[in-house]
């Protein structure tokens, strides 16, 4: 077993946060001081571009911009800006009627014009919309859009539910096209934009649905995870996301501020650079995953040992979970012998081939989940006895995409959020398909699992075929490895005394603030 604590201080010293540039707003503030009145919430995700491919999920959780479809907690399609939607018997046209009341915050309707332009730009990459076989996207009178495709995809209502096709009006848009200012039609409206690090915002008298209670709203970045922490405690934010487990055990263990947890289809995983030569043999990478003791992990880092990722899907992700599944196991000894049969011999100072040449790797990460400098550590002393030689880098979470993109990337320590796209199959192709993807696969494909992909996206499988090439994925991605699950992760979040009807969402799509209550 490890120290934690020594893990934590020496990774707490490392993880940093930088600020990203971002394109205009309304009014920048000098400093970063909470509106007063307004309901704060302080998380660590900043606002990185106002394009919706980049931050949208940012204008989604705060109810400011909507989507076409949202989704209920366990991914099922629920209307949005459609009120209703339907396919053609071939799959391949499907219909979305608007709300008619549905008005901008400019006081503008929201019309099928302005909804295609914005999907229409969702069509380039990376927005999710790009992996859909879409031929054209058409209005059919003011309130229908048209979808044609060229073959069916029943994954469409999951990408019309991710934040970058949130819908904007026409004056968001600038002469060349970008994205200049957020006017959405959500039930909050944009009062302050400064990115990368606050967004203020305002009940809007535009939305057509009921009024929420929570008249004014504030959210402010702050890097690390004891800030705030320390921001709930002292009362200056009623919401904080992102916590440490250290700092939520401090929280409960005093009392004073109440935490809430929601298990999230989210996995900690180890993205691998298959292409390389080391890494290109799955005897190394099942090696590099016997190495690690996860539930020491995870009871040593995240108080947590059942969150010790024994495959890649959570149990929380139904039907994509496999219990038949042999589970990944801490076993030095047998990972020892994977790497002897793979060419790895110890050395006084490691292991190396037989051409003498050291199992030398890096690993990067980020803090912007507060667990994986931390964790970063520990993979880094587990691998060590094993005699693998990693050095750990804390920098960005872009530096993960862009290590992909230019081929430097051979370790990267992330939180893979599965269910970004509510049905996991969208996002499981866009990581695992042809070319692999920023928080995938790198340097490894394989062609069963991108065709059992396909067959899911497209949809209209029977419950029992559906269910079998859930299982062939789960199964490939769990004996190939392109990716070394860690563990699962739970959302935890400090939650004022001072509110009632907060409620997590399981999806990370919403922070409900039309639900919430001030308590009098």
């Amino acid at each position: 077993m490890f120290d934690s604590l020594s893990f934590s201080r020496r990774a707490l010293l490392q993880a940093g946060a930088a600020g990203l540039a971002a394109g205009a707003a309304p009014r920048v503030l000098a400093h970063g001081q909470p509106s007063h009145g307004a309901l704060q919430i302080v998380g660590p995700w900043e606002i990185g571009g106002l394009a919706p491919a980049s931050s949208g999920y940012i204008f989604t959780r705060l109810q400011i911009a909507e989507t076409l479809l949202e989704a209920a907690d366990d991914g099922t399609p629920l209307p949005g800006l459609a009120r209703q939607w339907q396919a053609s018997a071939d799959g391949k046209v499907w219909r979305f009627t608007l709300r008619s009341a549905a008005r901008f915050h400019d006081g503008t309707p929201v019309t099928a014009h302005a909804v295609v332009r914005c999907l229409q730009a969702a069509r380039i990459a990376p927005a999710l919309l790009s992996t859909a076989p879409v031929q054209a996207v058409e209005a059919d009178g003011g309130d229908t859009v048209v979808i044609r495709l060229t073959g069916p995809y029943g994954g469409l209502p999951a990408l019309l539910a991710h934040s970058s096709t949130l819908i904007l009006a026409p004056s968001s848009y600038g002469a060349d096209g970008g994205v200049r200012r957020i006017v959405g039609s959500g039930p909050y409206r944009v009062a302050l934009l400064a990115p990368p690090q606050r967004v203020d915002a305002q009940v809007a008298d535009t939305y057509d649905g009921p009024r929420p209670e929570i008249e004014r709203v504030s959210y402010l970045v702050a890097s690390r995870p004891e800030t705030r922490a320390l921001m709930a405690e002292s009362g200056q934010a009623d919401l904080a996301y992102g916590l440490d487990p250290a700092s939520v055990q401090r929280l409960r263990r005093r009392g004073r501020v109440p935490v809430q947890a929601v298990t999230v289809p989210r996995t900690m995983i180890v993205k691998v650079n298959a292409g390389l030569p080391a890494l290109r043999d799955v005897r190394v990478r099942r090696a590099l995953s016997m190495a690690l003791d996860r539930r020491g992990i995870a009871l040593a880092v995240l108080r947590a040992p059942e969150l010790a990722a024994t495959q890649l899907f959570p149990p929380t992700l139904a039907g994509w979970h496999d219990p038949t599944l042999t589970p990944l196991i801490h076993d030095p000894e047998a990972a020892a012998r994977l790497l002897v049969s793979a060419g790895w011999r110890r050395a006084a100072d490691g292991l190396r081939d037989a051409q003498g040449q050291p199992l030398s790797l890096s690993l990067r990460t980020f803090p912007d989940r507060p667990e994986l400098p931390i964790i970063a550590t520990v993979l880094q002393e587990q691998w060590r006895q094993a005699g693998i030689a990693v050095s750990v880098r804390i920098g960005n979470s872009g530096d993960i995409p862009i290590g992909h993109r230019d081929g430097s990337l051979q370790l990267g320590l992330v939180a893979r959020n599965y269910a970004t796209v509510p049905d996991p199959a969208g996002t499981l192709l866009q990581d695992f398909g042809a070319g692999g993807g920023d928080w995938g696969a790198m340097g490894w494909h394989n062609q069963a699992l991108e065709a059992n992909l396909i067959d899911l996206v497209q949809g209209n499988l029977p419950p029992a075929m559906l269910s079998e090439r859930r299982r062939r994925v789960a199964g490939l991605l769990h004996a190939e490895l392109p990716v070394i699950p860690v563990a699962w992760y739970r959302q935890q979040v400090a939650v004022s005394s001072r509110l009632s009807g907060v409620s997590l969402d399981p999806l990370e799509r919403s922070y409900r603030l039309t639900q919430i209550r001030r308590r009098s």
